[in-house]
């Protein structure tokens, strides 16, 4: 559904992205791992359209992203959906205002059709009753729920998620991994999700991405990625000190 082919970003003559190549396949989980600073977000800023990459591509069903005007990369980003690293809810909306925020920016929707489809939303991500309240009365999880149901609450094509399960201690961690399993299974949509958590992305991946030094060093299924000797990957993958990624 995605093909990346070649994408290099600089920034002031750091090399960020030094010829990513990596295809998303439709209705799977992608999980782009890595350390934190090796681009994982530049990556997700580039597939929809907020950066413009140095060299390279990105095609969505074929048609070439980073060729697009702005115009066109605004049809293209009412496909996608994103869940933020702190699920970036406003602050002065209750939740209904939150999920319901982009059917009321970019559809014709009445306000009852609107929440008829916001209540559906929260029910998928496990919150009934919570349409009043504030982000300041939700916990971290809530909020990742929230968070979640505003991502697919246009039914988009794609919904990206930047860090999932940062803040979030591992009990909580694991009830997002399921979350995200099953409204992926309901809704069969396509899941790119970039993180450090491990565990998460064994439970989730159909398919994993590792990005080091500005290039995708390996791919695979869950088993592959056990299974791999790149000394690289294993260091990682282990939360090791020792080994070929330098500490500093």
């Amino acid at each position: 559904m995605i093909k990346i082919t070649d994408l290099k970003k600089s920034f002031n003559s750091k090399k960020v992205l030094d010829g990513v190549n990596l295809d998303i396949e439709q209705g799977k989980i992608t999980v782009i791992i890595g350390r934190s600073g090796e681009g994982k977000s530049v990556l997700i800023k580039h597939i929809i359209g907020l950066l413009k990459p140095d060299g390279g591509s990105i095609s969505l069903d074929d048609e070439d992203i980073t060729a697009m005007d702005e115009k066109e990369l605004n049809n293209v980003r009412k496909r996608f959906g994103m869940l933020f690293q702190s699920a970036a809810l406003f602050d002065s909306m209750t939740v209904a205002e939150n999920v319901g925020f982009p059917l009321k920016e970019h559809t014709d929707m009445d306000e009852d059709k609107i929440m008829e489809i916001v209540k559906d939303k929260l029910k998928r991500v496990g919150l009934v009753g919570v349409e009043n309240m504030m982000p300041a009365d939700l916990s971290g999880g809530m909020k990742k729920r929230v968070g979640l149901a505003r991502a697919i609450a246009m039914d988009p094509e794609i919904v990206l998620f930047d860090e999932p399960t940062t803040g979030l201690d591992p009990i909580m961690s694991d009830s997002i991994a399921h979350l995200m399993l099953e409204t992926q299974k309901d809704l069969k949509t396509t899941y790119i999700a970039i993180t450090h958590d491990i565990p998460l992305t064994y439970k989730i991946a159909d398919k994993i991405a590792m990005l080091h030094e500005g290039k995708i060093i390996e791919t695979g299924t869950v088993k592959e990625i056990k299974a791999s000797t790149n000394p690289v990957l294993m260091q990682f993958v282990e939360g090791r000190a020792e080994g070929p990624i330098k500490v500093y």
